[in-house]
C-alpha cells in the first residue's frame, strides 16, 4: 500500500492549519519582512517582468512586494487558470486597475477577455506560493500540480537558467527533509520573512 500520498495530505493539513492560525498582526508583519528579503535578491532586482500571487487560506502575503514592484517599475503578473488546458497556467498583467473576480477556488483572479498575457517561458521571476518546504529546494504544493505542469519545460535546466521561480512562505511552513518527485520543478530557493534558503539541490 502507498503511504505518500497520505503523508502528504497529512504534512498539508497540519500545515494549513499553522498559517491559518496567524493572526492579522502576524500576517501583516510577516508580509513587511517578505518584502525586506525579495528586495534584497538579485534574482529580484535583475527582473523586469514578475509573477505573484494573491494570498489565500493564510499564505504569506506578496502584497507589499506587488507594491513596491510598482514603484519601481516592474510589471506584475497574476495566475490565472487556463480556460482550455487541464491544470495549467496563464499569467495575465495586473495593474493597480485590474478588475478581479472569482475562479472555481474562490480565489481571486484577472479575466481573460482582452487581458494582455505573458508566456510562462517569457517572465523573468515567478514568486509561488507553497504548502511546505525545505532547505534542499522541496516544495509541497496544494497537489493540483499546476505549476509543475506550467513550468514543466524547465525540466533538466541548470539553476539559474531563464525564468527562475521562488517559493514564498511562512518560517513556520519550513521542515527538515520533503521527498521530491520527478516532475517537480526545482526552486532557486524559498523567502520567508526572515531568510532566503537557496536550493541546494
Amino acid at each position: 500500500m502507498n503511504k505518500k500520498p497520505d503523508f502528504k495530505q497529512k504534512l498539508r493539513r497540519e500545515m494549513r492549519n499553522a498559517r491559518r492560525r496567524l493572526t492579522v498582526p502576524q500576517q501583516k508583519q510577516n508580509a513587511l519582512g517578505l518584502l525586506q528579503t525579495i528586495r534584497r535578491l538579485t534574482q529580484f532586482r535583475r527582473s523586469k517582468n514578475i509573477a505573484l500571487y494573491l494570498a489565500n487560506d493564510g499564505e504569506i502575503s506578496p502584497e507589499q512586494v506587488i507594491h513596491y514592484c510598482r514603484q519601481l517599475g516592474k510589471q506584475c503578473y497574476l495566475p490565472v487558470l487556463h480556460p482550455i488546458k487541464h491544470n495549467r497556467l496563464w499569467f495575465v498583467e495586473y495593474n493597480s486597475d485590474t478588475q478581479l473576480r472569482k475562479n472555481i477556488y474562490k480565489i481571486d483572479e484577472p479575466p481573460l477577455i482582452k487581458a494582455p498575457r505573458r508566456p510562462a517561458w517569457a517572465l523573468d521571476l515567478v514568486l509561488l506560493p507553497l504548502v511546505a518546504f525545505d532547505e534542499e529546494g522541496g516544495r509541497l504544493g496544494m497537489g493540483g500540480g499546476y505549476y509543475d505542469r506550467t513550468f514543466s519545460f524547465k525540466q533538466g535546466w541548470r539553476k539559474g537558467r531563464g525564468t527562475q521561480l521562488i517559493g514564498l512562505a511562512h518560517d513556520l511552513q519550513k521542515v527538515e527533509q520533503l521527498k521530491t518527485e520527478s516532475w517537480d520543478i526545482p526552486l532557486e530557493g524559498v523567502a520567508t520573512e526572515s531568510h532566503f534558503y537557496p536550493a541546494r539541490r
